[in-house]
């Protein structure tokens, strides 16, 4: 059956991903007396955000490179990861997409691009929670690690 393993949800991903990218910035404040005097704050949030985007993007595949793939079902020889990046949230790839999508609509102060993130962490948070079942399904200690662990942003939520 077609879907089974969250193919659907990969596409959905990369449609968000894809529109993200291409939508307009709007309201334009480009012009604007705000736009420029805030240039540095919009500088710092995006430098914090995208930094904690790699890192998390960036530690979150390595700790599970043997395990990666596209879909959100477990490959069959997959370990439960707990320890590294994977010790302080629980899909930090996921988050790593959030904190990056963020800081770009901070920075470029896009409405648009503000509500596709909100829509997108709803997706996210979606997918996450499949992704848990199945996670639970073939892990049963997964359950007591999502007790003890964030899901998207450490220590917070």
């Amino acid at each position: 059956m077609k879907g089974k393993r969250g193919e659907y949800l990969v596409i959905i991903q990369f449609l968000l991903l894809f529109i993200f990218i291409f939508l307009p910035v709007y309201p334009s404040f480009s012009e604007t007396e705000t736009f420029a005097a805030t240039t540095g704050i919009r500088w710092a949030v995006i430098v914090l955000l995208w930094t904690a985007a790699l890192l998390l993007g960036g530690l979150g595949s390595r700790h599970i490179k043997k395990y990666l793939t596209p879909l959100p079902y477990p490959v069959d020889h997959n370990e439960l990861v707990t320890t590294g990046i994977y010790a302080l949230v629980r899909h930090p790839l996921y988050s790593s997409q959030l904190f990056a999508a963020f800081g770009w609509a901070i920075f470029s102060m896009s409405l648009t691009h503000l509500f596709l993130t909100m829509a997108a962490f709803f997706f996210f948070s979606y997918k996450a929670a499949k992704e848990e079942k199945w996670l639970t399904e073939r892990h049963p200690e997964y359950a007591d690690y999502a007790k003890r662990v964030k899901m998207f942003i450490p220590w917070v939520y």
